[in-house]
């Protein structure tokens, strides 16, 4: 037991004593109820009166925006070392009326992985740091890897066994599994592999009776919903069974900047008409940026800048010409490219210098925005923008000096145009030249600033309404945005908001979650604010 946790019922007085509650009962039940299953339980559970509380709750959050005195905060930290701690945990918050919110790795753009928009709710988080052990299998080409993983121990891990095998997800390395392929995760080998969901093969879950599940035990329907459906909804995703896939040895990069005056605007409407038609070895992602220190004769100015990046699966031989041929305005040079292996290339996405040792990939504590604050929202482009579209972009970009902010696009078609969308809940398929997020960064604090940034931001997202996909308007539930449906209806649980924001995360796949939420967990026990909802929850 951790010598820094005080004895259970001075723990118990403690919590309730800070809470201001009063009547102790509840929480001191709750936490009986811990133990009673396992003595030694409390070791793993922090409170509020806890020293460590606020260190392990900042420890993972990776938005500065919802870690202010204002964001509510849970009743506890939950960090189970085993299976049966969750099946304890769920057991014991439904007997006591405590909702739950499972974080992996802390990447969540609303904050709803460890905090909620009701200041009310009474919530705990349960931190699955304490479960991301992984295990390949070279030969079956697949491995089991915990949902407390982060990308980058999972690529760490892959890379120590085999040069040329990979797995199709996001390039971040402290992005967690478990809510990652949750929502579907998306990376650098779409075009040629599809996602991280599309690539999981089996997977263990934790259910609302504490019941641990394989895909044979739980079902096709349950199996389909939790790979895409969003995390924190059907139940607790514990592992999974990933089919990994091949990469050649050496991979190709590089890196193409422009500003406006030297053809950004040009190459950015050029590159739409070319990124989706390309040799699926090939993605060429793209960046439109507003960078408030980048210039470096005038201090207070901004630049825009058009960045082009592309990962190759293979030699820059054969990249070269390739690009000569596809998109020869780019004008790619030898100088411009690196060759290195998969695993590599994850560091090179993220920043780091060329030299940094694989080990970097196992480094938890890297934030993607460091100390900035920010807001993320998606689109989906199925016909290219003309080039008034983008220089109007451009201008929007002029209208507030944020740190950094812009459009940052994924590019589509190849293995992803093949995928039917019914496949798994994540619908964006066929049809879809690029991906856009659409973000702001700011580092000022306050409720003013933020509110500048955030109307900014929704100034830019109603500003591209004409360009992208509509009847729905498409969004990436990994991008979590509590934006779609704020109108659309009155309290939680509303039809009108569900559907909202349902059919942009999942078009017509909603339904069909809607329907294994309403069988697996009808109470919606395990729920957000945009958690899939049973049929019983409307009103």
């Amino acid at each position: 037991m951790d010598t820094a946790h005080p004895s259970f019922p001075i723990l118990v007085a403690l919590f309730v004593l800070l809470l201001g509650v009063t009547s102790s009962q509840p929480y001191e039940e709750f936490l009986q109820c811990l133990e009673f299953h396992d003595s030694n339980i409390t070791s793993i559970v922090y409170t509020r009166a806890n020293s460590s509380f606020s260190s392990l709750l900042e420890s993972s959050i990776r938005n500065p925006r919802f870690d202010t005195s204002a964001t509510p905060k849970p009743l506890l930290i939950f960090t189970p070392r085993q299976i049966s701690h969750i099946e304890s945990a769920i057991r014991c918050s439904r007997a006591h009326r405590i909702q739950i919110r499972v974080r992996s790795g802390g990447h969540d753009y609303e904050g709803l992985s460890y905090s909620t928009i009701s200041p009310s709710l009474t919530f705990l988080v349960l931190d699955l740091r304490n479960l991301r052990a992984i295990q390949v299998d070279v030969p079956s080409k697949t491995a089991w890897a915990q949902a407390g993983a982060t990308l980058g121990e999972l690529y760490y891990a892959i890379a120590a066994e085999s040069r040329t095998l990979a797995f199709p997800a996001g390039m971040w390395p402290t992005v967690g599994l478990g809510g990652h392929i949750s929502g579907g995760g998306y990376g650098s080998l779409l075009r040629k592999h599809g996602i991280a969901a599309d690539n999981v093969v089996d997977a263990q879950v934790v259910d609302v009776e504490g019941r641990i599940l394989d895909r044979a035990s739980m079902g096709e329907d349950l199996f389909w919903a939790i790979r895409g459906g969003g995390g924190n909804t059907f139940g607790i995703v514990v592992a999974w069974k990933l089919s990994l896939v091949s990469v050649p040895p050496t991979v190709t990069l590089f890196t193409a900047s422009r500003t406006a005056q030297h053809k950004g605007i040009e190459l950015f409407h050029r590159w739409q008409h070319v990124v989706d038609k390309l040799p699926d070895d090939l993605i060429v992602m793209a960046s439109v940026v507003l960078n408030s220190v980048a210039n470096p004769v005038q201090a207070n100015a901004t630049t825009i800048q058009a960045s082009f990046n592309s990962l190759y699966l293979g030699g820059i031989e054969g990249l070269i010409p390739m690009m000569d041929a596809k998109f020869p305005d780019l004008g790619l040079r030898r100088e411009n490219c690196v060759e290195m292996s998969w695993a590599k290339s994850i560091l090179y996405f993220a920043g780091f210098p060329l030299n940094s040792p694989l080990e970097s990939l196992l480094d938890r504590t890297i934030s993607a925005t460091g100390s900035a604050k920010f807001k993320g929202k998606s689109d989906y482009v199925k016909e290219p923008i003309p080039i008034s579209g983008f220089e109007g972009i451009w201008e929007k970009l002029k209208e507030v000096g944020v740190q950094t902010g812009g459009l940052i696009l994924a590019s589509y078609g190849g293995k992803m145009s093949e995928i039917p969308e019914s496949s798994i809940p994540f619908p964006h398929r066929a049809g879809n030249i690029y991906q856009v997020e659409e973000v702001a960064f700011w580092v000022e604090d306050g409720v003013e600033a933020a509110d500048g940034y955030l109307n900014w931001l929704r100034g830019l997202y109603e500003y591209m309404t004409p360009y992208v996909s509509k009847n729905p308007r498409e969004a990436y539930a990994n991008y979590r945005d509590l934006d779609i449906g704020r109108n659309g209806g009155g309290g939680e649980g509303d039809y009108r908001r569900a559907r909202s924001w349902g059919s942009s995360y999942y078009k017509n796949n909603f339904d069909r979650l809607v329907r294994v939420k309403t069988a697996v967990d009808p109470a919606n026990f395990f729920r957000n604010e945009q958690s899939i909802p049973p049929l019983s929850s409307w009103r």
